[in-house]
């Protein structure tokens, strides 16, 4: 039997998050530096952060690792 360490695979989880939040936020952040587009930018920017609270907090109330494996799963997908 296979024994995971919750902790640990909710480390890993926040991790692969951290780096689909920064894949997302890399185009916008050059955008928000031209003044044109940089309202516009902002407001995507608000929105990847609103999403990634949510994962945060669900990665962080997981209980099981299907949980967290459903999580990486919409991650991949995205």
């Amino acid at each position: 039997m296979i024994t995971v360490n919750l902790t640990k695979a909710k480390a890993i989880t926040h991790d692969a998050r951290r780096a689909a939040r920064a894949g997302e936020f890399a185009p916008l952040d050059v955008k928000a530096t031209i003044p044109s587009e940089a309202v516009a930018a902002e407001a995507a920017r608000a929105a990847i952060r609103t999403k990634y609270a949510e994962m945060q907090t669900a990665v962080d109330a997981a209980t099981d690792v299907a949980a967290l494996k459903t999580i990486i799963t919409a991650l991949e997908s995205a």
